[in-house]
């Protein structure tokens, strides 16, 4: 299963510098002035996952394959890209391409690194972006022409209707500066209008760039960002009691992408070591991966045999037929049951042999919901 973030934010908030970082070298073009980045860098990043080398340990496979996630690094945007100015087509063409975003905010003063507005106001330049999709969201619902039912079959004319109001309920809160995400959409709604791919209805995940300072001044840091949030979504979650903006309101965590990109050649122990002293269990590349499986609602399965020890990505609620189909399309036609084991289970068992006799191995059909860390063996037809 594919899964994509895009990287965002004005020039110089340190959108690269975080790319390079996760990307544990430099790929992109890191500078000290607007669009550096012109075509976005795309790196592919393992998500960390204790579990598969104690597996690929019981198993006796020195093969390990984790879950990935491709991260774009996209040229910095600035007021009026909606219109084409800066690289605005190039900006928003790509930020089509992904699942969710990941919007970088500048909270650090540096003197040395200029700010395209010459001034270090966050929610200024959360607005600036969110503003810019807003409206290139809203040419793109003006584009749509309307569905006349005509004489066609009634479900037909129901599908046309709803496609028609739901665009002018999108086009009324866009209009009011409410993305579509923070929109509470039905589920038949949000299938309608998925087709239009909108840039505002993707999950974001706000990444506040901090100094090594300001990483030291732990509560007050946090508390100028709790601020911030609270300034963006009080009064869309108070005058509309919206569910989706109060989700969006918690979506964030702060790093230092500098200092993440000076550790990624650390030992993993010493990097432990070097966070403690932040007050961090781990680093924020690995919170930030953790959050856009969170934003995303995905899970991971592993297996585990001699060839290899392998966690694979799959979507929350999927049923067991649907996982198997991660592996190989086939698996998903084919599917006669699935052997599943606690992760617990399987490590305490050492394997599949003894867990099977101590009873540990539960025999799942096809309407089984698969859950997070399982061990799986799939048994496929001919």
């Amino acid at each position: 299963m594919k899964l994509s973030i895009g990287i965002v934010g004005l020039p110089n908030v340190g959108k690269s510098t975080l790319f390079n970082a996760l990307l544990k070298k430099q790929v992109a073009n890191v500078a000290n002035y607007p669009f550096c980045t012109i075509e976005p860098n795309i790196g592919i990043i393992e998500v960390p996952d204790e579990r598969l080398p104690v597996l690929a340990k019981i198993v006796n496979t020195t093969k390990i394959v984790p879950a990935v996630i491709e991260f774009y690094d996209i040229a910095g945007l600035v007021k009026g890209a909606s219109t084409g100015e800066g690289l605005g087509n190039k900006f928003l063409s790509h930020i089509r391409e992904v699942e969710a975003i990941v919007h970088v905010i500048r909270l650090f003063k540096d003197g040395n690194v200029v700010h395209v507005s010459d001034k270090i106001k966050p929610v200024d330049d959360i607005k600036t972006i969110e503003t810019e999709l807003i409206l290139a969201d809203l040419a793109t619902l003006e584009k749509q022409p309307k569905n006349r039912a005509g004489q066609d079959l009634p479900l037909q004319k129901n599908q046309q209707q709803l496609n028609n109001e739901t665009i002018e309920q999108l086009k009324t809160q866009l209009n009011k500066g409410i993305p579509a995400r923070d929109i509470n959409l039905t589920d038949d709604e949000k299938i309608a209008v998925k087709q239009l791919n909108l840039l505002t209805i993707k999950p974001v995940i706000y990444v506040f760039n901090v100094s090594e300072q300001q990483l030291q001044n732990k509560e007050e840091t946090e508390k100028k960002i709790k601020e911030i949030m609270v300034s963006l979504f009080h009064g869309s979650i108070v005058k509309n009691n919206n569910n989706e903006a109060m989700k969006q309101s918690n979506n964030y965590l702060y790093l230092c992408a500098k200092l993440e990109s000076d550790i990624v050649a650390l030992d993993p122990n010493d990097q432990k070591e070097y966070l403690k002293q932040f007050g961090f269990e781990e680093s924020g590349l690995n919170r930030l991966i953790k959050k856009s499986y969170e934003i995303l609602g995905l899970i991971s399965f592993l297996t585990a045999g001699e060839i290899e020890a392998r966690a694979w990505t799959i979507k929350k609620g999927w049923l067991a037929p649907q996982a198997a189909g991660t592996i190989h399309t086939d698996f998903e036609k084919k599917f006669i049951k699935a052997d599943i084991a606690k992760y617990e289970d399987f490590v305490k068992c050492g394997g599949w042999v003894k867990a099977r006799e101590q009873g540990l191995v539960q025999i799942t059909g096809k309407d089984y919901e698969m859950k997070d860390g399982e061990v799986v063996e799939f048994k496929i037809g001919s």
